[in-house]
């Protein structure tokens, strides 16, 4: 029989009391009640090593890159020291048919109960000859491994809305997984790249509840894309005060003020950039001085330019937006305003593999 993840965290020194703590730290996270970390700690602890294929497609790595430099020990290294992780192209020790053979022989012994994490856009184009892995193009595979998964976790923009390979002209043809796979419960977890903690939230979330949370009307997550950048930027007291940089080394700059008018799209980008922050928490691009660009969002890549203000650009084409420019912050205001009413009535339920 195999062993269970608990059993699996004891043999590399971790307590029961450090496994409880784990679970109630990501009950947190998920924004679930306290007595969730409880059910949490009895499912995950029961479960055996669940088995995770991850494949990557039309991507720059830059998705792993995000995983593999979290902090240690973390949250992420609690998870993925704790599954199968049985293929991972960049990851994974075994090359060309042993490699490919690893994956088959996964999906074989564990099908309709492995976890399928993608990252990249798929191309169509030319019937998906530009981009292939030992012959087979991107979108055959993908539909064959998912075809056996329990769920699917669509890992960075480019696997959710498409990415920068979707940027006109789309050469190739670039879609999202969610483009393809419509009979799956699948999840977006968008960013250039995201955000490590999210990832790891969304699997261990399936393990506990065997569903995934419940998600916006871009099946993002709402526990973490449930809020702009905005909303928690601690910058914005000073949007309230009206006071921004205008350029990137003026006063206002060094004295930290609003990015606003530098182009910064935190008004209408939800992710949990703000709160969780990158590399052990010490910063978020924001706080290192420049605006957000606006990369969990679809379409960003075609939205105009990055340095220009809401009013100057063509996000969301909020019409509102015309009627405000020239009123300097209130059109950041009525952008978040726009956005935030999309985002409340289009929200999805929780899903468990039902359409």
């Amino acid at each position: 029989m195999s062993e269970t993840l608990e059993q699996n965290l004891r043999s590399h020194g971790i307590s029961r009391r450090a496994f409880l703590k784990y679970c109630t730290t990501l009950a947190s996270l998920l924004a679930l009640p306290p007595s969730a970390a409880t059910a949490m700690a009895a499912a995950l602890g029961k479960a055996q090593r669940p088995s995770v294929i991850w494949l990557s497609f039309q991507e720059c790595t830059g998705c792993t890159e995000s995983l593999t430099r979290s902090n240690s020990p973390s949250l992420e290294d609690l998870i993925f020291n704790s599954i199968s992780l049985d293929y991972h192209e960049t990851l994974q020790a075994a090359a060309g048919t042993a490699a490919e053979q690893a994956r088959e022989n996964a999906m074989r012994e564990h099908y309709g109960k492995y976890i399928l994490l993608v990252d990249g856009s798929i191309p169509l184009g030319h019937g998906g000859a530009y981009s292939t892995v030992a012959g087979v193009s991107n979108l055959d595979t993908l539909k064959k491994v998912a075809a056996g998964a329990a769920a699917v976790v669509a890992v960075g923009t480019c696997s959710s809305f498409g990415g920068l390979p979707m940027a006109n002209p789309n050469p190739t043809g670039a879609v999202a997984v969610s483009d393809i796979i419509t009979d799956k419960p699948v999840i977006n977890v968008p960013g250039c790249p995201p955000i490590p903690v999210v990832i790891t939230g969304m699997v261990a979330h399936f393990l506990t509840f065997g569903a995934l949370p419940e998600t916006d009307l871009h099946k993002r997550p709402k526990v973490f894309y449930g809020d702009t950048i905005h909303d928690r930027c601690y910058r914005r007291p000073f949007y309230d005060q009206g006071k921004f940089a205008r350029t990137f080394d003026d006063e206002g700059a060094r004295n930290g003020w609003c990015l606003y008018e530098l182009g910064c799209k935190g008004p209408i980008t939800y992710n949990s950039c703000a709160t969780l922050k990158w590399n052990e928490g010490t910063s978020f691009p924001i706080q290192s001085g420049h605006g957000c660009l606006g990369c969990s969002e679809p379409g960003f890549w075609d939205k105009g330019s990055f340095y220009q203000p809401l009013s100057a650009s063509t996000w969301h084409d909020i019409p509102a937006l015309a009627i405000a420019a020239g009123a300097g912050v209130a059109v950041g205001a009525v952008a978040a305003v726009v956005s935030r009413h999309r985002q409340d009535s289009t929200s999805q339920s929780p899903t468990n593999g039902e359409k």
